[in-house]
């Protein structure tokens, strides 16, 4: 199959949904052999089916990215595929996470986003590199409301700046290795796990953007491709805003 992508192995976490499904289709659209993850079983299961039945090369693996257990044996399966040339750390946890303040956010929720959107970067990340060679990128997906620190969302902006910081910081270590490590920081898409989103933020997205309007994952993940590919070949350690220019980085 031909495309930007043709004759790679890509992997995908928080496949199953939202902007990681979309994620998904593009890339196995660009050639590559799909490795879709998600804690999601049952719905990864059925939109890895739909890809197939597409006739695109995918399979799938149910894991939690929190658990280093979890993740752990879900790349000893993978790795009995072969290698990987690219990694998209999508999954995160997003739904119900705002509203209130830092004098009354819950320590127990702090933790969690914690323990998921950024611990769970770094495991993932850390089973993936040693299955990749030479060439090979990672995309990790943080957050315009990192670069504008959103109000009432201070576990999630916390924990998708670190992985800003951890991307520059990964892009230096594993330089040596000539794998590329950047960011990607969409803004508030129009997925199921922001509809818990207030109107009124919806709105000051929608009309603070120089590009106003709604935006979609579709939106997005033309460049997630492009810094899988190598027509990004000389890019590492950066951050590109995906927001229609409600924040300029």
């Amino acid at each position: 199959m031909s495309g930007l992508l043709a004759g790679k192995r890509i992997v995908v976490t928080g496949a199953a949904r939202g902007l990681g499904w979309q994620f998904a289709q593009d890339i196995a659209a660009q050639g590559a052999t799909l490795v879709m993850l998600d804690i999601l079983a049952d719905e990864l299961q059925r939109r890895c089916a739909d890809l197939l039945q597409q006739g695109y090369q995918a399979e799938h693996l149910s894991v939690d990215i929190s658990d280093p257990g979890s993740v752990t044996a879900a790349f000893a399966t993978l790795a009995r595929g072969g290698g990987i040339d690219g990694l998209v750390n999508n999954a995160g946890l997003a739904t119900g996470v705002g509203g209130k303040n830092l004098l009354d956010h819950d320590i127990e929720l702090w933790d969690r986003v914690m323990q998921v959107n950024v611990r769970g970067t770094w495991l993932v990340s850390r089973a993936a590199v040693p299955l990749m060679s030479s060439g090979s990128a990672i995309v990790n997906v943080a957050s315009d409301t990192a670069l504008w620190g959103a109000p009432r969302l201070l576990a999630y902006v916390a924990s998708k700046g670190a992985i800003i910081a951890m991307t520059r910081s990964m892009a230096r270590e594993l330089g040596e290795r000539r794998l590329r490590v950047n960011a990607i920081a969409p803004g508030l898409t129009r997925v199921s796990a922001t509809d818990y989103v207030p109107a009124a933020r919806h709105q000051l997205y929608e009309q603070g953007r120089a590009l106003a309007g709604e935006q979609h994952p579709q939106d997005v993940s033309g460049s997630v491709v492009w810094l899988l590919s190598g027509l990004s070949g000389f890019v590492t350690g950066q951050l590109l805003p995906v927001n229609g220019g409600f924040v300029f980085n």
